[in-house]
């Protein structure tokens, strides 16, 4: 949702009234998993997609009584629906989405709080009620405690904790009643260890993917010459060990070692194998790997630390150009991600 923020802040200024259609329940093959949203506005403009096109059309339909503010509904769609047919719903899944009106406009405080969460990369569980015609939400920010909005008896607040410590938004049932607890985890985060032409290029595929990036490298040539196509988040001329400690290093973590000096690699690498990140990546040739490794296990890490290193790094698609390393690492990377998250 992050990357439509700004096309919602234009409605909400322009005073329209739009809709929100969430994926709530999943069977089979579906196209979309669990949570994902779409914004319908009044003349029939999409931000995002539920199913990659196939019941689209039927929920713009559905979603002109929900933008003048009627009652919320759950839609269901599977193979055997013909109008989801129609339209090539033809995976052999079941889809639920609840459509409601957007709740921006009738909790301002809610939406300003919520919308603070997902522009400032601070992780938070919207929660909705899907029985009784919807608009009801309430929000929580784990990390601080708050909560905003209708709804948060303690035994729903503990199912929306749960949630988010899963990191897997769901349905609940709560005494009879429907709800749709919603997870926004905070977003991953890639450290990149010296700078270089693979790094920009590797920086430039992380912000696209929704990375926050970091690129550390206290070699003033390489951190203020090297030319980045996309400016990373924070660019630091110093060693490792005097940025590292700054970051919680946990699921969200990723890391590319690639400044081919060992007095900088290895000593992100020894940083990064005591601490719980997702990735830990090393941009080098067997040999250097090996050599590397030798390095570790002299230090005290074992075989199985040593084992947490993607080395070479990257999967293997015969890359000839920094571009494909590249996307050999960010693909790597994504492959993990969606083990972890």
């Amino acid at each position: 949702m992050r990357e439509y923020l700004s096309e919602i802040d234009r409605w909400l200024a322009e005073g329209k009234t739009f809709s929100a259609a969430t994926v709530t329940s999943t069977w089979g093959s579906a196209p979309r998993p669990i949570g994902t949203m779409m914004f319908i506005g009044p003349g029939l403009e999409m931000l995002g997609s539920v199913s990659g096109g196939c019941v689209e059309g039927s929920i713009l339909r559905e979603s002109a009584e929900t933008s003048a503010g009627g009652p919320a509904r759950t839609l269901r769609f599977g193979v055997s629906d013909n109008d989801a047919w129609s339209v090539g719903l033809t995976c052999g899944g079941t889809i639920e989405i609840f459509l409601e009106q957007f709740f921006a406009p009738a909790a301002p405080a809610l939406w300003q709080e919520f919308r603070r969460c997902l522009s400032g990369n601070i992780g938070c569980v919207l929660s909705s009620k899907l029985s009784g015609g919807g608009g009801v939400h309430f929000l929580i920010v784990p990390d601080t405690g708050l909560m905003l909005g209708e709804g948060s008896e303690p035994e729903l607040r503990e199912h929306a904790l749960r949630a988010y410590r899963e990191r897997k938004s769901q349905p609940v049932e709560y005494k009879d009643e429907q709800w749709f607890v919603r997870v926004f985890p905070r977003k991953a985060q890639l450290f990149v260890i010296g700078a270089a032409h693979a790094a920009a290029e590797l920086v430039h595929l992380a912000q696209y993917f929704d990375f926050e990036t970091i690129v550390i490298d206290p070699r003033s040539a390489f951190a203020r010459n090297t030319h980045f196509a996309t400016a990373p988040d924070r660019l630091v001329e110093e060693y490792p060990a005097e940025v590292l400690p700054e970051y919680l290093l946990d699921e969200y973590s990723f890391a590319v070692v690639m400044a081919h000096d060992p007095k900088i690699d290895d000593q992100a690498l020894q940083l990064l194998l005591r601490s719980k990140a997702a990735y830990i990546g090393a941009l080098s040739s067997k040999k250097s790997n090996e050599r590397r490794r030798e390095r570790l296990l002299e230090a005290g890490f074992t075989e199985d630390d040593c084992q947490r290193i993607h080395a070479p790094v990257g999967l293997h698609i015969k890359s000839k150009t920094a571009r494909e390393i590249a996307l050999s690492i960010m693909a790597q990377m994504i492959l993990v991600k969606n083990q972890y998250l």
